[in-house]
């Protein structure tokens, strides 16, 4: 009989890399930017596994798979191990996964929990026991095999020898090889034998097998009298005996007496160089495998959502029984959906979470999706949707064109909430869920902001009382004291030295003069713009007398509370693009100016670092769901008119990275185009560098017929006639309004899609009429909307249309150089956006100017503090008024947020309560827990 024909496993492994090879190049043709993915998660250093792990990262390199190399201390627990592959099974670009063995850890670490944590549609190592019983139950499309068995049924394979109908005998019972070798034998139709070293005939069964796969770890323990003549004969051991012919003094051979062996096989696997190339070739093989299996149920970039079901009543229920209705998705089910990874998911609850800044890191090449912005027509006082729009389009898009779509909306004050406005949670069948829990704490960001805020102004008056009543060399004791006789200045304490132009960091270098620099702020009390701030309307705050108590001395001065949506910390918090940002705007806000005219910082009261401690979570943007299931970030929520009335910027820019560059974030800014949208793009989009690639507006009949004349429109007050009835010539009149703000909005080079807001009153000739002039106004497109009353499917032609505009020429630009004088930039705003002839400055307004610009902040752009009910100062102008005169009464600096605030008329950053509060229909079913009533 001749010599057996050798099985090289090197060949074989090469002809398999070389197919891999072509798979992948034939994924990323098919699907650009996407890679097969595989980590190898090592614990410990140890030599053996290191050189494996190095034979593994380069085969994968070789077939173009991503290969991850994570690698864990040998100080690493349990927890740490469980931690990571938590981490790992989350991830979409992984799609095979090995740990590697043993685990060389200090800690007693459980090898079966590892492996059986990996999730089993990763497990390229076919090791965990949900595999291994797919396999055992013949499963074998559905699981993945062990590499090394996996392996010598490729070489099997390459005899042409048909398995079915064989005998085999498998040699071994270990979990890695032999109990997986058996069943892979037995599903591909052999009659197995497994036979081990207590086998008592080990030597009669070898010598009916076709077929033959020794795992046993004992060299040479097969004879090759044992072997049937022309048996395949597969060699998995590898052994070292002593052999004084090699530099080593050893040798490496199998479980096999090959020389012997190979005389009666008909093939034979040499060792090495037979079965060990195969075990990585077919690792690459699972890893492509289990990509291929990832394409065919997912696409890459493609969200796969649950959406919810709406069913939808005639008339449409309360806000808070739709909301009620509707069972929310687990917000780690939501999470997972849209990409993110666990430990980037902070849960509050079931149904609201906070995202890790670290996502942006991770998707840093992700390119962005589509940005656009919701803004709409100088409304009435009762508003006209565009809340509802928001969530209505992002529905529509989602769960209606299977869009990957993200909404991005302001976190309300609990102020309006109690007070006139209710909730803010969209409204109808458009909205975000659960509405109590949006609507109210939430995750206490704005609690965070009291907090922050209120320590500033304490602070303040805190340092001018130790100032009035300290002497120079008490006040540096107490700021610089000795602590077991040595003074050291703090890093906020140096940073005060810089900018005093002081270059000492020794306490005792101090001259008296410097001494007196350092501790006094000397803080003119009549320029503090800094005031304490409560979320709840209280129109009883808005003056009030601090300082009263005996303790205080007699340094009483009048000041006021805002409502905490008004302070500078809400504004920074929206516009900062990370915690060093926010750290570094908070240090910059000015609270008041000395008496030399300098402007006092919070750097300069030493506050900076507490208040990043107070807001550090707040920063990160909070996730919950609309009614149909689409992902909503709140976060932020900036008055629209002394601040810039839009939510945060890294919202946005994380909503961006996630959708992907098919997707759509939709973000709304606060108030008419006038004023939200003018800031989204000069403030907002100027610091982000965020470009928005179209404008949706909403317009609502009703709004456009107080513009053409109707009777005033009053919360809380029946619609006169007038908006109920047809009133073609109203509608026609106000649409002068409606095509101002198209022209604002192409005034910043971005496509504009009217969304007409249709109510139950309004007929079909006056929804035509305001399509027909929105469209000869220039509008890409004009739609009406049903979303209220039918949720996404109402607002599918506002999506349709929306996806067509973000499809066309878009040259978005800012409208000022903010290098412009004050006055300059505030007249081009008057003049361009509200249609004023010009604009004039009242004394204190001209005095500010000179103020800021003296102190540097002339170059910060502007956040104009109006009225959101007319394009001019006075809100009894409706319609698009012009040749007025623009009055400026005053101008403040938001200098941390990046802004100057002239102020146009007056108005009150403390709302009151109204006769009749909210709060009255708002109760707790003490029962349910369950909350009742309007929002």
């Amino acid at each position: 009989m001749a010599p057996a024909e050798i099985l090289s496993g090197k060949i074989v492994s090469g002809q398999v890399r070389d197919r891999l090879r072509q798979q992948v190049v034939e994924m990323t043709e098919k699907f650009p930017g996407f890679r097969p993915g595989l980590a190898i998660l090592q614990v410990g250093n140890r030599d053996d596994s290191n050189l494996y792990i190095n034979m593994k990262l380069k085969a994968a390199a070789e077939i173009g798979i991503s290969a991850n190399h994570i690698k864990l201390p040998n100080t690493a627990t349990e927890a740490d191990v469980l931690k990571c592959i938590a981490s790992l099974n989350a991830d979409p670009a992984v799609h095979g996964f090995i740990v590697q063995l043993p685990l060389d850890s200090d800690k007693p670490i459980n090898t079966e929990k590892i492996t059986n944590a990996v999730a089993p549609e990763k497990d390229v190592d076919g090791l965990s026991s949900i595999n291994a019983g797919k396999l055992s139950r013949g499963d074998l499309g559905d699981c993945f095999i062990p590499c090394t068995p996996k392996g010598c049924m490729e070489l099997i394979r390459q005899t042409g020898v048909q398995v079915a109908g064989k005998r085999a005998v498998v040699i071994g019972r270990s979990k890695i090889v032999g109990a997986p070798m058996h069943d892979l034998l037995l599903w591909n139709n052999a009659t197995v034998t497994t036979c081990h070293s207590k086998t008592s005939t080990l030597a009669e069964e070898v010598g009916k097998a076709d077929i033959l796969v020794v795992a046993a770890g004992r060299a040479e323990m097969v004879k090759g009298e044992w072997i049937k003549p022309g048996a395949i004969v597969i060699d998995c051991g590898i052994n070292h005996v002593p052999d004084s012919t090699k530099a080593s003094g050893k040798r490496v051979v199998g479980d096999v007496a090959y020389s012997s062996a190979k005389e009666k096989a008909s093939f034979i696997t040499p060792v090495p160089g037979g079965v060990g190339p195969m075990t990585v070739a077919m690792l690459m093989q699972s890893t492509v495998e289990s990509a291929q299996r990832f394409l065919e149920k997912f696409q890459p970039g493609k969200w796969t959502i649950q959406y919810n079901q709406l069913t939808l009543k005639v008339p449409v229920p309360s806000d808070i029984e739709i909301s009620k209705s509707c069972m929310p998705k687990p917000i780690d089910q939501v999470a997972k959906e849209i990409g993110l990874f666990p430990d980037e998911v902070e849960l509050y609850g079931q149904t609201k979470a906070k995202v890790q800044l670290s996502v942006l890191k991770r998707l840093q090449n992700q390119p962005d999706g589509k940005y656009v912005v919701v803004t709409g027509i100088t409304p009435t006082p009762l508003g006209e949707g565009k809340s509802t729009t928001t969530v209505g389009l992002v529905q529509a898009l989602g769960a209606h064109l299977r869009q990957n779509v993200f909404a991005c909306v302001r976190q309300p004050s609990q102020g309006p909430t109690f007070g006139i406005k209710g909730g803010a949670a969209g409204g109808g069948y458009c909205q975000v869920v659960p509405m109590e829990e949006f609507n109210l704490h939430l995750t206490g960001d704005i609690h965070a902001i009291t907090a922050a805020n209120n320590l500033v102004a304490a602070a303040i008056d805190a340092r001018m009382f130790h100032e009035l009543t300290q002497s120079d060399q008490a006040l540096y004791n107490r700021l610089v004291p000795s602590v077991n006789g040595v003074r050291k200045f703090s890093d906020i304490q140096i940073r005060r030295l810089q900018k005093l132009g002081i270059n000492k960091t020794d306490p005792m270098a101090l001259t008296k003069e410097e001494v007196n620099a350092f501790v006094r702020l000397d803080i003119d009390p009549g320029t503090i713009t800094w005031q304490r701030v409560l979320d709840t309307n209280d129109r009883f705050l808005r003056k009030i007398t601090i300082g009263q108590s005996v303790t205080e001395k007699g340094f009483a001065r009048t000041a006021q509370f805002d409502i905490t949506v008004s302070s500078e910390i809400m504004a920074v918090l929206a516009l900062a693009d990370g915690l060093d940002d926010m750290k570094k705007r908070f240090g910059r806000m000015v609270v008041a100016s000395s008496k030399k005219g300098q402007p006092v910082t919070a750097d300069d009261l030493g506050v900076t670092g507490a208040l990043a401690v107070l807001m550090k979570d707040t920063v990160k943007p909070n996730l919950m769901q609309t009614l149909e299931g689409t992902p909503v970030f709140v976060h932020a929520g900036p008055f629209a008119n002394i601040a810039h009335g839009n939510s945060s910027v890294l919202a946005d820019k994380i909503a961006l990275k996630l959708v992907g560059k098919d997707g759509f974030v939709v973000t709304e800014a606060g108030f008419g185009a006038d004023i939200g949208m003018e800031k989204f793009f000069n403030i907002k989009c100027r610091y982000s560098g965020l470009r928005p690639h179209v404008v949706v507006l909403v317009a609502t009949v009703r709004a456009l017929k107080m513009h053409g004349g109707g009777p005033a429109v009053t919360a809380g007050v029946p619609l006169p006639k007038e908006y109920t009835e047809e009133n073609l010539q109203l509608v026609a009149k106000g649409c002068s309004n409606l095509k101002k703000q198209i022209q604002n909005a192409r005034m910043f080079g971005v496509p504009v899609v009217v969304a007409v807001n249709a109510f139950k009153t309004d007929t079909k000739a006056e929804l035509a009429l305001v399509v027909q002039h929105a469209k000869e106004a220039g509008a890409f497109d004009a739609v009406e909307c049903t979303h209220w009353a039918e949720g996404g499917k109402g607002a599918l032609a506002l999506a349709r249309a929306v996806q067509r505009a973000s499809q066309a020429p878009s040259n978005f630009k800012l409208l000022y150089n903010v290098e412009l004088p004050i006055v300059d930039k505030i007249r081009l705003i008057a003049q361009q956006v509200y249609g004023a002839r010009d604009i004039e400055l009242l004394p204190e307004a001209q005095e500010k100017v000179a103020l800021y610009t003296k102190q540097g902040f002339g170059n910060l752009p502007i956040c104009m503090a109006k009225t959101h009910l007319s394009l001019s100062h006075d809100p009894e102008q409706k319609g698009a008024p012009t040749g007025f005169v623009l009055p400026i009464r005053d101008i403040r600096a938001s200098v941390g947020a990046g802004f100057l605030y002239p102020l146009v008329g007056t108005m009150s950053t403390m709302p009151g309560l109204p006769t009749r509060p909210c709060f009255y229909d708002i109760d707790l079913d003490p029962v349910s827990g369950e909350v009742n009533g309007l929002f």
